[in-house]
């Protein structure tokens, strides 16, 4: 599902042609910024064009996330941000902002103790690919087997015997 300033310059393409393009200005973080597209983030600031106020906002709130040293002050700084999305005219806004509101708790637990589910995910990642290349299991017992051999840190296991042999 495409992010919000992404799905407004969407919509807005069909109006304006000359915002084809600009997605990866916008996606970027403005020290990456190559001379075409900031030449085009500030054709962007100039048009008024409604992408712009999505570009601004999207940065506003990255910034607050990234900038702020107390978690307290980070989640003013994403409460006050939510309350502006949601009083957007562009739904898409008003979801985003709905959403971040609803998670707040877990945003901020994690600026407190930098916690995430990285980890999870990556696991994750790994059974999926597993799944796929064998394309299916015969039991669930050995799909269960197969993904604790992919994620388990296996420093119990035996050493190969034939690796030794190999490298001899």
């Amino acid at each position: 599902m495409p992010c919000a300033p992404d799905q407004v310059r969407h919509a807005e393409t069909r109006h304006e042609p000359n915002l084809k393009g600009s997605w990866w200005a916008l996606l970027k973080r403005p020290a990456h910024w190559n001379p075409a597209q900031i030449a085009t983030i500030h054709w962007l600031q100039r048009s008024g064009v409604k992408t712009s106020r999505g570009g601004r906002w999207k940065e506003a709130l990255r910034a607050s996330y990234h900038t702020a040293t107390e978690p307290v002050l980070a989640e003013q700084l994403l409460r006050r941000g939510t309350r502006c999305a949601r009083r957007s005219r562009r739904p898409a806004f008003k979801r985003l902002g709905a959403t971040v509101r609803d998670h707040l708790i877990g945003i901020a637990e994690h600026l407190r103790r930098g916690l995430s589910n990285g980890f999870v995910e990556a696991m994750n990642a790994k059974i999926q690919a597993a799944k796929a290349r064998a394309k299916g299991y015969a039991t669930t017992e050995n799909m269960t087997t197969i993904a604790y051999l992919l994620c388990a840190k296996r420093r119990h296991l035996p050493k190969n015997q034939w690796l030794s042999v190999i490298a001899d």
